[in-house]
């Protein structure tokens, strides 16, 4: 009897810590919400409170601010084509590299391992300077620095499960007479599906949320990034947090979309790459 007590005891407790961490993560996105529905004056009167007359004014204009469907291409084209490009040559790398048992190619990966321990603040200034001077600080400059950056990890996931994909599927593949293009592409390359899903979706939130490198490199104002255009409700001497909410409301809507869209991809990664 003493027993049970305990453990109801136990679960109470349990359940009441964890409602207790879902409010604290939960209570950011209650403020964004319900303070993008209020005007600039209720607003300061009350952060906590729920909006007296609800407007959506603060939407359109947001919207407008943002030149939304402009921002919104341009990041859905770089983050598109900076995570296409990193799985592709990410997987390329760490076939190669976890299927040539030498020195070299274990030195190359331990190159990419020890780039990881380096933070972007420490490059940052030599590598803006360098791209420069070769007149690369575009669209394309970003994007190929995105595909630099986002390959370190990228490889360390693919190389780890590379392990459970057996050698003798490749062998098998070279006497039925594929070539190392074909038999990446048509064998292995489909096997590595639930890795190719969780390294879609790791570089997908850090480069659609990423604001430094874009800041860096994107000059021109019809190329802004979506969090580059969303800093401009922050200024020198007024602060439209007003806006800004209504804005992050905005930003925030593709990124629940993709959820959606991807969840049942995104289980099925984590429960093969349990199995795995």
């Amino acid at each position: 009897m003493k027993s049970k007590k305990k453990l109801r005891i136990s679960y109470i407790l349990i359940t009441i810590i964890s409602c207790l961490i879902g409010v604290l993560f939960l209570s950011p996105f209650y403020i964004i919400i319900i303070n993008a529905f209020k005007s600039k004056k209720q607003l300061f009167e009350n952060t906590l409170s729920i909006p007296h007359s609800v407007t959506f004014d603060n939407f359109k204009e947001a919207f407008q601010r943002l030149d939304f469907i402009s921002s919104l291409a341009h990041s859905l084209f770089i983050t598109i084509v900076s995570v296409v490009l990193i799985v592709v040559f990410s997987s390329m790398a760490a076939w190669m590299l976890e299927r040539t048992k030498s020195k070299l190619s274990g030195f190359i990966f331990t190159l990419f391992i020890a780039s990881m321990i380096i933070p972007f603040q420490a490059v940052m200034l030599p590598l803006i300077r360098v791209m420069g001077k070769i007149h690369f600080l575009n669209v394309a400059g970003i994007i190929f620095m995105y595909v630099g950056f986002g390959s370190s990890l990228s490889i360390f996931l693919y190389h780890g499960f590379l392990k459970s994909i057996p050698k003798e599927l490749d062998e098998a593949a070279t006497i039925d007479g594929c070539n190392k293009f074909k038999t990446f592409w048509y064998i292995i390359f489909p096997l590595l599906k639930p890795m190719t899903i969780t390294v879609a979706i790791l570089n997908t939130v850090w480069i659609w949320n990423d604001y430094l490198l874009p800041s860096l490199v994107i000059n021109k104002p019809n190329t802004l990034t979506i969090p580059l255009k969303t800093f401009f409700f922050f200024g020198e001497y007024t602060k439209q947090w007003n806006l800004a909410l209504a804005g992050l409301i905005l930003v925030i809507i593709p990124v629940i979309i993709f959820y959606f869209l991807a969840q049942k991809h995104i289980i099925k990664s984590i429960t093969a790459g349990s199995i795995k």
